[in-house]
């Protein structure tokens, strides 16, 4: 029996610099039955150039919608039972998906499994900053490996919000019941570096706030409704 088909959706903006080295770590993969879907956010650069060297993977591009949208864009096109997510910026060991896709099948009243990560600081940054050689448990969209249909019992991503969209899903994955197990392998290497969303995108960070506030909000009603 052929192993299951794993969906590997890469939102892109402005990533020449680094997808490659992510594409690479996808196609050094030792589990073979997965998709690469790229989905370029907008690029102004030679994002679409690079993406377009590898004849495997399946090119998307739209305006500069954020992260939310490229991502449900990519589920959209996605074929495979299994959901993989990389940032253009991170990397991944060679046996993420092997030790992913095994814990999935022979647990499965398992819905989502996670690795740990480890950080590391682009070559930009190595003067002025301390060695970034922390290890942690990953909850990020690229140390993630979801059913197809758990993904949707939590829902689309956030497309409104700049920089939540993956933890509101997280948020209501915990909210509708989904599983999830932590494995303590580090599956994925978190690149630190000066065009990180989160430091591009910095006046949205009251986001957080507001999704802290939601979460608490339906956590109330649940409990005030039961």
């Amino acid at each position: 029996m052929a192993d299951p088909l794993v969906s590997v959706i890469v939102p892109v903006y402005n990533g020449e610099k680094y997808l490659a080295e992510a594409i690479d770590s996808i196609l050094c993969q030792t589990y073979l039955s997965f998709e690469i879907i790229v989905v370029d956010d907008g690029s102004t650069d030679d994002t679409a150039k690079v993406a377009k060297q590898f004849p495997s993977v399946r090119y998307f591009n739209q305006g500069h919608l954020g992260q939310g949208v490229a991502r449900n864009r990519a589920v959209r096109e996605a074929k495979g039972n299994y959901f993989a997510f990389l940032d253009a910026d991170d990397l991944w060991v060679k046996e993420k998906l092997a030790l992913q896709m095994d814990y999935l099948t022979s647990h499965l009243e398992i819905d989502l499994v996670f690795g740990h990560v480890k950080q590391f600081y682009s070559a930009e940054l190595k003067k002025a900053a301390p060695p970034a050689n922390e290890i942690l448990p990953g909850i990020i969209p690229s140390s993630m490996v979801i059913r197809r249909e758990a993904f949707f019992k939590a829902g689309w991503f956030e497309e409104t919000k700049k920089l939540t969209d993956f933890a509101t899903w997280y948020a209501y994955s915990v909210e509708v019941g989904l599983k999830a197990f932590v494995l303590k392998d580090v599956v994925t290497f978190r690149r630190i570096h000066k065009t990180n969303v989160g430091i591009l995108e910095r006046h949205h960070r009251k986001d957080y706030v507001l999704l802290l506030k939601e979460h608490l909000d339906r956590g109330r009603n649940v409990r005030g409704n039961g």
